[in-house]
């Protein structure tokens, strides 16, 4: 499990450093007119001061807002740095900086058949953040290949579960196409799942793309256009019928004419006509009396 430590501030060694190079600049200086034997103690002293210098050097470290750094030790872990700063650790620390940013990714179009059979295209944007250090460091090889190929596996087995859209006589509760909010609480859910075993958490998901495959995007459209047409005549033809009977009504309740059930039917099948053609209709002017 992720631990996190507090490392020594880092200005002060930074200081130190300062201090050890002008020393060691100062005893070079110094080298060309001192004896023998001061001359060899100036020397060391010069070597051993840089090489000190070198090894605090190596155990400075900065760390930037939003930015980690993971501490191992000969293989060991020993903690993970978030504070930002400079800060210093031991020298022999083998330092892995690990970004605790928000970052976006957006899957590739992929083809899957959705819970009806009928193939489909999809994508997605996720944005996901490192929460745990340790496990994007060791528990997973590579974790941004991970996470590519575990979010494309989480689409696809999410799109698998439901259909793409529902047509008359179906009852569907979620569907992709109207799911809304459904479908993507579905699918962070599906994506935390498999994401949490490599310290990553899903903040967002969001479907980027969707649509039927080319190979049956004609059929589904004329389907769908079907489906518009016959909704669309059923509404026609209840208010036609509703129109019929008020007219009859009217025509009884003032006595404009009476008319037997003969000519009520005749009149009933030329209002519907009129009513529920395509086309505007085109009266004939009837000149004689009403039976002929």
């Amino acid at each position: 499990m992720e631990k996190t430590i507090k490392a020594a501030q880092g200005f002060l060694v930074l200081l130190l450093v300062t201090i050890l190079l002008v020393a060691g600049i100062f005893a070079l200086t110094q080298i060309k007119g001192a004896e023998d034997g001061l001359k060899y103690a100036l020397i060391w002293g010069s070597i051993i001061d840089f090489i000190a210098i070198f090894f605090l050097l190596l155990g400075l470290v900065v760390v930037q807002p939003n930015t980690s750094v993971v501490l191992t030790f000969f293989g060991k872990y020993v903690g993970t740095v978030k504070d930002n700063g400079l800060f210093f650790v031991n020298p022999l620390y083998t330092k892995q900086k690990v970004s605790l940013r928000l970052q976006s990714l957006e899957s590739t179009k992929l083809k899957v058949n959705d819970k009806l059979g009928n193939p489909i295209e999809i994508a997605a944007v996720i944005l996901w953040q490192i929460e745990d250090t340790y496990k994007v460091c060791f528990d997973v090889v590579n974790f941004s290949n991970y996470m590519t190929n575990q979010s494309e596996a989480a689409l696809r087995h999410m799109a698998s579960t439901c259909p793409y859209d529902t047509f008359e006589g179906e009852q569907v509760e979620v569907t992709l196409r109207d799911g809304g909010e459904k479908v993507i609480e579905m699918l962070e859910h599906e994506l935390n799942a498999r994401m949490i075993k490599a310290g990553i958490v899903i903040k967002e998901a969001r479907i980027s793309h969707l649509a039927y495959a080319p190979e049956i995007a004609h059929a589904m459209l004329q389907r769908q256009q079907a489906t518009a047409i016959v909704a669309a005549r059923s509404k026609i033809v209840e208010g036609a019928v509703g129109m019929v009977e008020m007219a009859l009504e009217m025509l009884s309740k003032k006595q404009i004419v009476e008319l037997d059930e003969e000519r009520k039917a005749a009149m009933v099948s030329n209002l519907l006509v009129v009513l529920c053609g395509d086309k505007a209709a085109s009266p004939v002017v009837n000149t004689g009396t009403l039976h002929q």
